[in-house]
C-alpha cells in the first residue's frame, strides 16, 4: 500500500487536539474523514506528536497508507476538497517508503509561541496570540529560560494528566526575543512532555512581569512538583512550526 508523508496547517481553535476524541472534533479525525473518500475503506493518519485543544500548527506532518496509487499532488488536492470548511490545509503530500513513520522517525520538533504584551485588545490576533496587557521584561526572560537548557526531570512543568512513561527530557533550545510587536518564544527538543510548553511559558511570563527571576525559575525546576509551576499559558498562541527527520 502506498504511503504518503502530509504537510499539515491548522487552525486548532475548533478541535479537541490533533488526536482522535469520541467527546469532540479532532485534526486527525477530520482528515481521515477526508482520507477514507480516496480509499476503499476507512485510513488511519498517524501524527509526528499530538498537539493539545486550541493549538495550532504551521506544519505538522503526518503520513497515511491508502490502497491504490494516486499522484502525490492529487492526493494533496483531494483531502483539500473534502476537507472542506474545516481550518486545516495539507500543503503537500508526498510518497515515502512504506517503513517510514511520521512519529518514530522524527528526531525534533520546533515549537513557536507568541506573545503580544499591549494594553489594548486584540482585533485581528483573537485566539492565535496571547496578550498580556503590560509590558514584559523579555531579557529578563531569555536569561531564565536558559536554567532549562539540557536534560532535566521536568515534572514541574508536566500536566498531571501526561501519559509519558518519565518526566526526564532534553531541551535543545529556548530563545525568548521581540519580534516586531510581539514576544516569540522558540523551542526546540526531540520531544516534550504534555502541556510542557505552555508551563514554561506561562512560568516564563512571571518572570516576564517581574514576579520571578531565573533563580525562582532554577527552584521550580528543582522542586519536581507540579504545584510550583507558574500561571499555564493559554493554547491560543502556540504552534509546531517543524518536525525534522
Amino acid at each position: 500500500m502506498p504511503r504518503y508523508k502530509l504537510t499539515i496547517e491548522y487552525d486548532g481553535a475548533p478541535y479537541q487536539g490533533w488526536q482522535w476524541q469520541d467527546h469532540g472534533p479532532s485534526v486527525q479525525g477530520a482528515i481521515e474523514a477526508a482520507g477514507a473518500k480516496l480509499n476503499s475503506a476507512p485510513v488511519t493518519v498517524y501524527g509526528s506528536g499530538r498537539t493539545d485543544s486550541g493549538v495550532h500548527a504551521l506544519a505538522q506532518i503526518a503520513h497515511m497508507d491508502l490502497d491504490k496509487d494516486i499522484r502525490s499532488d492529487k492526493v494533496r488536492d483531494a483531502l483539500n476538497f473534502h476537507l472542506g470548511e474545516h481550518p486545516i490545509s495539507i500543503l503537500d503530500a508526498e510518497r515515502v517508503e512504506s517503513e517510514w513513520h511520521a512519529r518514530f522517525d522524527a528526531i525534533e520538533r520546533r515549537y513557536l509561541y507568541r506573545i503580544v504584551d499591549r494594553r489594548p485588545r486584540l482585533a485581528l490576533d483573537r485566539g492565535r496570540v496571547w496578550r498580556i496587557p503590560v509590558r514584559l521584561d523579555v531579557d529578563a526572560m531569555n536569561d531564565a529560560a536558559q536554567v532549562l537548557i539540557g536534560k532535566h526531570d521536568f515534572s514541574t512543568f508536566r500536566d498531571t494528566q501526561c501519559q509519558a512513561k518519565s518526566p526526564i527530557k532534553t531541551l535543545d533550545e529556548i530563545t525568548v526575543l521581540r519580534a516586531a510587536h510581539e514576544i516569540h518564544c522558540h523551542f526546540r527538543a526531540r520531544s516534550f512532555l504534555h502541556k510542557q510548553v505552555r508551563s514554561l511559558v506561562g512560568s516564563l511570563v512571571e518572570v516576564g512581569l517581574d514576579k520571578w527571576d531565573a533563580e525562582d525559575m532554577q527552584a521550580a525546576l528543582d522542586a519536581r512538583d507540579r504545584c510550583e509551576c507558574g500561571p499555564v499559558a493559554p493554547p491560543d498562541g502556540l504552534y509546531l512550526t517543524q518536525v525534522i527527520y
